[in-house]
């Protein structure tokens, strides 16, 4: 409560011109008391107009007031010193650009609470006062602070702009309107105001009508959002239990395989060893009987060899000696074949199933579309993993051992017969069927290369346009032959320009039907986009058109 004191008295005691504490304070005619030298500079001003006025009242005083220090005032202010009372406080002051300083204020300024649009100034609440309490000043029309109070005067008549011109689109003075604005269509700026508040009106409300859309939009973007979770940790359940099911299989036929074999390795052995019991029998009685043969041959009695001979020379014939000779030797390496064969088709069932799983996530729905990437980083965002399928590639296209380039070579290469070997053109294809979101980029020299997209059933034999790259509805490919670009789909050939370039980018969007095909150097530059819909998953193709041409695919770029 004292402090809230001693403020009032701070703006009791305060010079009105200055706003600081009086100094020598006098005091004027009509009663107002100001600081001698404030109203002395603020009456030197006036000299000119041979009248001065009092700058809270304006009362008007003619010949000018002598002036008398109050000397009751002086003491007074001099006592309240003493007992704490202080200057304006600082946050009052101008202290930035974004303040509107008072225009009545001399020396240092205040900050203005109010501005007049009739007088066309700004005040702060010390000469604001003579507005709320003279009758005349109370007619006038105030509003908050503003810096721009000279822009509603002309600058050319300096009157005020109390008109607007709808043919200008201005607003004007009197003086405009019946000078360079004359014949225009005119209105009061309040008249306009009215009109324009009603489509301000309007706006609002279709602004507010599309904030609760939007804030609709948000809900279900969030109900989106938790549905799309729900779902997804769904699917990593289930799925994880189905591979874990599938892996509890493998691991049960593992053991089965695994028992047969040691069941099976048992009874052979136990065969062997029963065999060998016998065969080692016999080579004792053999040996039994070689003994008696020397002991025989070495009796000096003619008559009793010759009478010994028939008994101890008689060979007992072995039963089993024959099945050693007709068994052949089987071992084991068939089951080991069986088994890598088993493992070479599960791993094309793995591969097709990777295809069509990445194909249904592609299809799931989304209420939001994902924005196309515009920069290479982005393009590489969504990079996906192609290796060359050695079983599709032309005798003459020699692979790379990470299966990722492939030459054309004058000699054909040890391949073996495969149906999906293609047999007329110069091309293999990629392993990995490709849906949703994918982008690779090709790496090629030499004098030409098809950079190509194509469904898995394209022909590998027949006709030339049947299993040829982008010479059929199936394949959509881009030449790059000769410093030139060339597009193709079912034998229609499409002249393309962009910038050269040894590095092609394809991107793929299975699900939009979007395929673009792109020049790679220190920037990315649209090549062809073709718009269409494709019906099955997609393969990248590559087609060598002379010996010694060679085509690389990136790596996938781990994000």
């Amino acid at each position: 409560m004292e402090q809230q004191g001693v403020q009032l008295d701070q703006q009791k005691f305060c010079c009105s011109i200055c706003l600081d504490l009086l100094k020598d304070p006098v005091t004027i005619p009509c009663g107002h008391s100001y600081c001698k030298k404030c109203i002395k500079t603020h009456w030197d001003e006036e000299d000119q107009k041979k009248t001065h006025s009092c700058p809270q009242c304006r009362q008007t005083f003619a010949p000018r007031p002598v002036l008398v220090k109050n000397t009751m005032l002086a003491d007074l202010i001099e006592e309240l010193k003493k007992t704490g009372l202080q200057a304006a406080p600082a946050d009052h002051w101008i202290t930035g650009p974004e303040d509107v300083a008072c225009d009545f204020c001399t020396g240092r300024k205040l900050i203005a609470t109010k501005s007049c649009l009739t007088c066309l100034v700004s005040y702060c609440e010390k000469h604001l006062q003579p507005h709320y309490v003279s009758q005349p000043l109370q007619k006038h029309k105030l509003v908050e602070a503003s810096a721009k109070l000279q822009e509603n005067i002309c600058s050319r008549h300096d009157k005020m702009k109390e008109i607007f011109c709808r043919t200008d689109r201005q607003c004007i003075c009197y003086l405009c309107s019946v000078d360079e604005h004359r014949g225009h269509d005119t209105v009061s700026a309040a008249a306009e105001r009215t009109e324009r508040q009603r489509e301000l009106e309007g706006s609002r409300r279709k602004l507010q009508q599309r904030i609760q859309d939007r804030e609709k939009d948000v809900k279900l973007l969030q109900q989106e959002v938790e549905a799309i979770s729900v779902s997804a940790d769904k699917a990593v359940e289930d799925s994880k239990k189905i591979f874990t099911e599938l892996i509890r299989l493998m691991e049960k036929r593992r053991s089965e395989v695994k028992q047969q074999i040691r069941c099976r390795q048992e009874t052979e052995v136990s065969r062997v060893k029963e065999l060998e019991v016998k065969l080692e029998q016999e080579i004792t009685e053999l040996k039994r009987k070689d003994a008696s043969l020397e002991q025989l041959s070495l009796t000096e009695d003619h008559i009793q060899f010759v009478h010994s001979y028939p008994s101890v020379s008689a060979l007992r014939e072995p039963t089993d000696s024959l099945s050693i000779n007709i068994r052949p030797r089987r071992r084991f390496e068939d089951v080991t074949a069986a088994v890598s064969q088993l493992r070479d088709q599960l791993q094309d069932v793995l591969r097709q199933t990777e295809t069509e799983v990445s194909q249904r996530l592609s299809e799931v729905d989304s209420l939001v579309p994902p924005a196309d990437p515009k920069t290479r980083d982005e393009f590489l965002k969504h990079s996906c993993e192609i290796t060359l399928d050695p079983n599709t590639a032309h005798m003459y296209m020699l692979l790379s051992k990470g299966k990722r380039k492939a030459t054309l070579m004058s000699k054909p290469q040890s391949y073996s017969n495969h149906p999906d070997r293609f047999t007329y053109w110069q091309q293999v294809l990629s392993r990995e069927g490709l849906t949703g979101r994918c982008y690779w980029e090709v790496e090629w020299s030499g004098t030409g290369v098809y950079v190509a997209v194509t469904y898995k059933n394209i022909s590998r034999t027949g006709s030339v346009n049947e299993c040829g790259l982008g010479r059929n509805d199936k394949s959509w490919a881009l030449l790059c032959y000769l410093n030139t670009y060339t597009f193709l789909h079912d034998n229609i050939k499409s002249s393309v320009s962009g910038p050269w370039s040894s590095r092609v980018g394809v991107y793929l969007d299975h699900r939009a039907g979007i395929l673009s095909f792109y020049s790679v150097s220190e920037t990315l530059s649209l090549l062809h986009r073709v718009q269409t819909t494709f019906s099955q998953p997609l393969h990248a193709g590559l087609l060598l058109v002379y010996n010694g041409d060679t085509a690389q695919v990136s790596k996938k770029r781990n994000n």
